[in-house]
């Protein structure tokens, strides 16, 4: 392998632009502490007070000491649901930790939030962890503490086919894949939301705090006039001596939570799918260059091969098809061991051996036909793939549409979408229109799929999208009849472009599980690596079909 970059200049320009995105680091890290609060410091003391740990309190003890805990969805329902009060985190934490050295997924209810209820957004969380555990057949651990539906949104949540009773399906569907699922009932947990513990394989019961029934007491004193308490109707004595429905019955949270521990140390290990991994290096680089290597503004350019040298083995890569479709970077590479093929926008502006100028994070056609190719041997090669996003979009003019620029993008659109492999995308600049889709955005089925601080999702840029709508309103306006002036086009254009930026900003995707998440860029390294392990749990790959490359 060749390497790749050079030390960065670190002069006034870099200075300004390190302390610019450790600024955004910081904001960050202040939104997610107040985000880990859940409902707040007093409903956590309340918490407490019956006994009972919270959501990140359970998982802390669950997983193995000083290990990672890969958080997915920290910022999901964020800003939504104000009418309501809020659900940070959706009321639900989740992700991917060890427990005895085994990858897991791991949900837990936040009773702070609305006693765990279940939001719209709550539904769509649940379901990506178990998409996780699905796609890379791992075990999947509840830990349930919920009151159930949030009945004044309950036509957002109940029926349709990505609502709570997919929860349900995906339960049996596990179940016949032979994926372990294991429940701890550990609070509420009421009405269909019961369905979930019981449906898993095995299902632990506290002590005192634990209840589980299709109907709590003042439901059925209603609906038949049966008067009984909680606890003599479904609680932990009941079900584990009783009904039978629950498997163990456990004193408090720290017993339950190391029974679950020792349940999962005897589960049979996975047949592995067989990535490559060596012994691990570092980049020849510091990672912290990255805060201020990236340009202030998405439209300045920068050279992506110092990005990838700051976060490959040894700052190593073999690079495919170098002198050619310059716009994206493809090549081999190790993170922390792991062989990855990457997928990277170029930012520089470059030229074509026939001397034109190329824009950076614009796909070409050449470049489009490299990366199917690319993504195509991957696949035969059996090598996860890494897209590293800064794309604006496909290059548009006569030139390209003659030049077939619909075609080839199809054909790299094609490669991805039928991609076998393993895929993770990082958001670290612009994700715009189908660039976005070409480069393994959401709908695409990355494995994991981060944002950096710097990240943008939208259909287009603020400037042409604000300049389009500015002159849809004016001419809606003037059809009717009423004159726009100049300070009224100001205006307009003030209020169209403030709100298409706040819906370019991270967390706005975040909030809506188009992203797992934001990151520091120094974390890139370790979810790569702790995705490919996870993946390598899901056995032999299907068959790569690669489609329309064939013609």
């Amino acid at each position: 392998m060749g390497k790749i970059g050079k030390p960065v200049r670190v002069d006034a320009a870099f200075e300004t632009r390190k302390a610019a995105f450790l600024e955004k680091m910081n904001r960050l890290r202040e939104h997610e502490q107040k985000v880990h609060l859940g409902g707040g410091k007093k409903a956590i003391e309340k918490h407490h007070e019956k006994g009972k740990l919270t959501a990140r309190e359970r998982i802390a003890k669950l997983i193995d000491p000083s290990s990672d805990f890969i958080e997915i969805g920290l910022f999901t329902a964020e800003g939504l649901y104000r009418e309501h009060g809020g659900a940070p985190s959706a009321g639900t934490v989740m992700g991917i930790g060890s427990i005895h050295g085994r990858k897991c997924v791991i949900v837990a209810n936040d009773a702070t939030v609305k006693a765990g209820a279940w939001f719209p957004m709550t539904a769509k969380k649940n379901l990506r962890a178990q998409e996780i555990a699905m796609e890379n057949r791992i075990p999947i651990i509840y830990l349930v503490d919920s009151a159930g539906v949030f009945l004044p949104m309950q036509e957002k949540i109940f029926p349709d086919k990505e609502h709570f009773g997919r929860i349900f399906r995906n339960n049996a569907m596990m179940s016949s894949m032979g994926i372990p699922q294991i429940s701890a009932i550990m609070g509420m947990c009421v009405a269909g939301g019961a369905y979930l513990p019981i449906m898993s394989d095995e299902a632990l019961i506290v002590e005192g705090t634990g209840s589980v029934f299709l109907a709590g007491s003042h439901l059925v004193k209603a609906a038949i006039g049966e008067d009984i308490d909680n606890e003599s109707l479904g609680g932990a004595t009941v079900h584990s001596e009783l009904s039978g429905v629950t498997d163990y019955k456990m004193k408090n949270d720290d017993e339950c939570l190391e029974k679950i521990r020792s349940l999962v140390s005897h589960l049979g290990h996975p047949i592995k799918t067989g990535f490559d991994r060596i012994e691990s290096s570092d980049p020849d680089f510091p990672v912290e260059d990255l805060y201020g290597f990236l340009p202030d503004s998405g439209s300045k350019p920068y050279d992506m091969m110092e990005i990838i040298a700051r976060l490959v083995d040894g700052s190593e890569f073999d690079e495919y098809k170098a002198g050619y479709g310059k716009s994206i970077i493809t090549g081999y590479a190790r993170v922390d061991g792991w062989s990855v093929g990457i997928v990277a926008n170029q930012r520089l502006v470059t030229r074509t051996k026939a001397g034109e100028m190329q824009i950076g994070g614009v796909i070409y056609s050449d470049s489009a036909d490299k990366a199917a190719r690319f993504i195509m041997n991957c696949n035969q090669k059996r090598i996860p793939l890494v897209f590293l996003q800064d794309v604006t979009g496909f290059m548009v003019g006569s030139r390209s549409e003659h030049g077939g620029i619909i075609k080839d993008g199809a054909k790299m659109v094609n490669a991805v979408a039928n991609s076998v492999v393993p895929k993770f995308t990082f958001i670290i600049g612009n994700s715009y229109g189908a660039g976005n889709y070409a480069m393994c955005g959401k709908a695409y089925d990355p494995r994991l799929i981060f944002s950096w601080p710097t990240g943008q999702i939208a259909v287009m840029g603020g400037k042409q999208a604000s300049e389009t709508l500015l002159s849809i309103k004016i001419q809606t306006a003037e059809k009717h009849g009423h004159h726009v002036s100049d300070s009224d086009r100001q205006e307009f254009l003030k209020e169209i472009s403030d709100r298409y930026q706040a819906q370019m900003n991270p967390v706005f995707a975040a909030a809506r599980l188009w992203t797992d998440g934001i990151i520091d860029p120094a974390e890139t390294r370790k979810i790569i690596s702790t995705g490919i392990e996870v993946a390598n749990h899901q056995g032999d790959l299907p068959r790569f079909n690669p489609g329309v490359l064939q013609t």
